[in-house]
């Protein structure tokens, strides 16, 4: 099972990202959890004590690992690099472990232009086709809403690509946005989940209005999860009923 998450900022899809990751390890998956949002928030949603994150470095901002890998200087654009560097020890080599979930965190790329043809961008494009492609493990990408870590060598290993949404305007514009740039890169099937919901016609107001989205179901407005947020827990230790929704995601996401 490898899922690529994206939506618009604060719309929670880092919540729903941490909650996929907790049931598919509770299901017996070994699961890979990816943190490709600038904000990089994914280890707050999976409970991560922040003493265990001070060494920590995104593998972005790794220098030196940049400049072995691809032959060219962190932080240049253009010019001669490899395109195919070697990032399958990476995983092993780079990421942390907390209750039986492993987390990387890549890092952010420097905007240059023309889509970034840089270093870094190259280094961390590649380790996200390689994890989708060859890796093992179920794999939860938490990615921003402009999905510059994805390219077409990756989708080919996706399983699903789901935005989050919740009942407003510009989180749906968000959504359209989304799939035009995801069905560029080769993703066919775009799913949804909705979230903070409230009533029914907030279901409805999303349905009616993402007509072309595949609909995996939705998560209930919880104020236990602005708890878990102030508290640095991930969200199902606070309010362990979450999971419930997520399961009916998970197993309807198995039916398609």
């Amino acid at each position: 099972m490898k899922i690529a998450i994206s939506g618009k900022g604060g719309v929670g899809k880092t919540t729903v990202a941490g909650c996929l990751a907790k049931l598919l390890s509770n299901n017996g998956y070994k699961v890979l959890a990816i943190d490709a949002d600038p904000d990089s928030n994914l280890s707050s949603a999976l409970g991560i004590p922040k003493e265990k994150l001070q060494n920590v470095t995104p593998i972005a901002e790794l220098t030196k690992l940049v400049e072995e890998r691809t032959g060219a200087k962190k932080g240049t654009f253009g010019g001669f690099f490899k395109l195919n560097p070697k990032v399958d020890d990476i995983p092993s080599n780079f990421c942390i472990e907390h209750n039986g979930i492993k987390l990387l965190i890549l890092g952010t790329v420097p905007q240059g232009g023309g889509g970034c043809f840089c270093p870094e961008s190259v280094l961390l494009k590649s380790l996200i086709r390689y994890l989708f492609l060859e890796d093992k493990d179920a794999i939860i990408l938490d990615m921003e809403a402009g999905l510059e870590h994805l390219g077409r060598g990756s989708t080919a290993g996706m399983d699903a690509f789901i935005v989050v949404v919740e009942p407003g305007i510009r989180s749906i514009q968000t959504a359209q946005n989304i799939k035009k740039l995801a069905n560029d890169i080769g993703v066919k099937d775009i799913f949804i989940v909705g979230n903070k919901i409230l009533s029914d016609s907030d279901k409805q107001f999303i349905e009616r209005n993402l007509p072309d989205f595949k609909i995996l179901g939705y998560f209930n407005f919880n104020e236990k999860i602005i708890m878990a947020d102030r508290e640095n827990k991930a969200p199902y230790e606070v309010d362990p009923s979450i999971l419930d929704s997520t399961k009916e995601i998970l197993e309807n996401l198995k039916k398609i």
